[in-house]
């Protein structure tokens, strides 16, 4: 049984998931450069600072786009949290 309505909303949801495979793909590229960057420089691996500040900036976006800006929040969060790790890997001694 094919429901064409079905299928091309499932296409439409592929495609989106696959665009939000690369775009993470592309952000923790840059944000393992940062972490090499900062090892490099001694700077810390978290900045409590810039985090609160983008998960505002972000809770304002979400709340323009009509999604639901606790479950940005969390999103960013987890992706903060393990940017973070992938700071505090670079700092370790191989």
């Amino acid at each position: 049984m094919s429901d064409e309505t079905l299928n091309g909303y499932r296409q439409s949801i592929d495609n989106i998931d696959a665009a939000l495979v690369f775009m993470l793909a592309e952000r923790f590229k840059v944000t393992k450069a940062v972490g090499r960057y900062k090892a490099q420089t001694g700077l810390p691996p978290a900045d409590p600072g810039r985090e609160e500040a983008q998960i505002a900036r972000l809770r304002g976006l979400a709340n323009d786009a009509q999604l639901d800006a606790d479950f940005s929040e969390k999103f960013l969060r987890f992706i903060i949290d393990e940017v973070i790790r992938h700071h505090e890997r670079v700092r370790e001694p191989e």
